[in-house]
């Protein structure tokens, strides 16, 4: 038998570890005294130490561990598993790059203009999102602002007596100019004189947050197009408005986030 101290050393592991992989169950010792509690190993136990030390260095997890151990190891089974490590290291990887990217960027427009961006921009999974909404179609942009305001009202009066979620605002581009939904989150019941109208969730988007006016949104969008493009991405699909505070008669404690659905070129 061999006390926990020669079994490490032979392992090249701490007792800390040791301890750590009994308690999960993954490599029991062979023996426990009952007085004094030291750990003895079997000399055989070294082959399943060994198993254990190079799986966790190709990064599996001790459920996995222990679940590739218990299974056997043979060469179809290891190699099932790390194909399944493999996918998820090149996904680690590619997030990882580009973060790097994100972070060199950062740097770059630092030294150059010595401040941070107008905007911090997120990259995130959008949830979906069943409105109490109405729809229009302008030909120009600049019909929106007069129009949408008054749908946000006419919504409102409309379900009076149900509690007023979130304002959303979505807008896409057609040929005929640029379609807009806006109404407010929520679960009730199908409405008598509102149309339901359910935005389906988005797997990824860039997202940043507008301080103010919608006077100046144009320049908060630009920088979320550009941070776009910036990622090597583009966009796929209708961009939606977010109104998380909307109060204000002036708009100058407006929060608003900008939604833009993203894909890979």
């Amino acid at each position: 038998m061999l006390s926990i101290g020669a079994f490490a050393q032979i392992g090249q592991v701490t007792h800390r570890m040791l301890r750590h992989w009994d308690a999960a169950g993954v490599l029991k010792p062979a023996h426990v005294d009952p007085f004094s509690g030291y750990r003895s190993y079997d000399p055989s136990q070294l082959q399943r130490l060994h198993q254990i030390v190079a799986l966790r260095e190709l990064g599996f997890g001790l459920e996995e561990v222990s679940l590739i151990l218990d299974q056997g190891t043979s060469t179809e089974k290891i190699a099932e598993h790390l194909q399944h490590r493999a996918a998820q290291v090149e996904a680690e990887h590619r997030l990882a790059m580009q973060r790097l990217a994100d972070v060199q960027r950062r740097l770059r427009l630092i030294s150059k203009e010595n401040l941070m961006s107008r905007i911090e921009i997120i990259h995130k999974p959008l949830p979906a999102v069943r409105l109490a909404a109405g729809r229009f179609t302008v030909a120009e942009q600049a019909e929106i602002a007069g129009r949408i305001g008054p749908l946000f009202d006419s919504i409102a009066q409309s379900i009076q007596g149900q509690s007023l979620a979130t304002p959303i605002a979505q807008y896409n581009g057609t040929v005929d100019g640029v379609e807009v939904i806006a109404g407010y989150a929520t679960s009730a019941p199908d409405l008598a004189d509102v149309e339901i109208i359910e935005l389906p969730a988005v797997p990824e988007a860039i997202c940043g947050v507008h301080l103010g006016s919608m006077d100046t949104i144009h320049e908060s969008w630009q920088a979320v197009h550009e941070e776009v493009l910036a990622r090597g991405l583009v966009p796929a699909g209708p961009c939606r408005e977010v109104y998380v505070r909307a109060i204000s008669a002036d708009q100058a404690d407006w929060v608003t986030e900008l939604q833009q659905p993203v894909g890979v070129d």
